[in-house]
C-alpha cells in the first residue's frame, strides 16, 4: 500500500515554495503526483487529457514535415511528451522558468515514459518564456532569432488567472503580436486554459493571427463523477504572412 501523503521535495523560489508531492487518492485508487507553488496547484497527473490534447490540436493544424516545436512550461511533462508522439517533429524546446522542475525529470522524481531526457530531440531551455519573447534572441538563447512552426503554452491558469503579474501583459494584443513574429508562416500558436472560452480574449489574438478559435476540452472528473472542461486556444499566422 502506497503512503497517504509523501513531499518528495521542496524548494524556495522568487514565485513562492515550490512542492512536489505524491498522495494516495482512495477515490480512483492510485497515486497521484502533483506539483504547487505557494497555494497555487500547478498540476496534477489525475487530469492530463487537455495538456495533451494542446499538442495534439495544435500540431494538427500545422502542414509539413520537419517541425521545430517550443512549449512554455515543463510541469509533469504531458504537454511535451504528447508533442514527441508526432514524428514530424525533429525538435522540440522546453521552456521552464523554475530549474528544479527540469532537475526532477532529469533525475527520476517526476518520471515519463518515454523519458523526455532520452529523447535527443529535447532541449531544456532555462528561462522565463514571457521575458524570452522579449528579448532579441527570443525563446532559445542558443540560436537567436530562431522562429518555430509551432508554440505550445501552458504555464498560467487561464488568461485572467495568471501566476504572476509580469504575465499578465503577454494576453493582450502587444505581447501576442510579440510571440507570432516568433513563428514561421503558417505557425501555429496553442494555449491551454482552465476556464471556459473567453470572448475578450479571443478578440486580443485576432489582432495578431489571420485564424483563431478555441476548442472545449472534456475530461472525466472522478472526484466529483461527473465530466469537466478545459479550453485550448489555437491561432495561425497565415501560410502566406510571416510572423508580426
Amino acid at each position: 500500500m502506497s503512503r497517504r501523503f509523501q513531499e518528495l521535495d521542496w524548494r524556495p523560489t522568487l514565485m513562492g515554495e515550490l512542492v512536489l508531492r505524491r498522495r494516495w487518492d482512495p477515490t480512483t485508487d492510485r497515486d497521484v503526483l502533483e506539483i504547487k507553488l505557494g497555494d497555487e496547484f500547478l498540476m496534477s497527473n489525475l487530469f492530463t487529457v487537455a495538456e495533451e490534447e494542446l499538442a495534439h490540436r495544435a500540431l494538427a493544424d500545422v502542414d509539413g514535415p520537419d517541425l521545430d516545436v517550443a512549449v512554455g512550461g515543463l510541469g509533469l511533462g504531458y504537454t511535451a511528451q504528447t508533442a514527441l508522439t508526432d514524428s514530424r517533429v525533429r525538435s522540440l524546446s522546453v521552456v521552464e522558468a523554475l530549474d528544479p522542475v527540469v532537475e526532477w525529470h532529469r533525475n527520476g522524481l517526476i518520471p515519463t515514459d518515454p523519458a523526455l531526457t532520452s529523447d535527443p530531440r529535447c532541449t531544456f531551455v532555462h528561462g522565463d518564456f514571457f521575458a524570452l519573447l522579449r528579448s532579441p534572441g527570443g525563446l532559445d538563447p542558443s540560436t537567436p532569432g530562431r522562429r518555430f512552426h509551432a508554440i505550445l503554452l501552458d504555464i498560467d491558469h487561464s488568461p485572467r488567472h495568471v501566476l504572476h503579474p509580469s504575465h499578465q501583459e503577454f494576453y493582450e494584443p502587444a505581447g501576442l503580436r510579440r510571440l507570432a513574429r516568433w513563428l514561421h508562416p503558417g505557425g501555429v500558436f496553442g494555449l491551454w486554459s482552465n476556464d471556459p472560452p473567453d470572448e475578450e480574449f479571443l478578440t486580443a489574438m485576432e489582432s495578431a493571427f489571420t485564424q483563431v478559435r478555441a476548442d472545449i476540452v472534456t475530461f472525466d472528473n472522478p472526484l466529483q463523477d461527473n465530466e469537466a472542461t478545459a479550453t485550448v486556444y489555437l491561432a495561425s499566422t497565415g501560410a502566406d504572412t510571416p510572423g508580426q
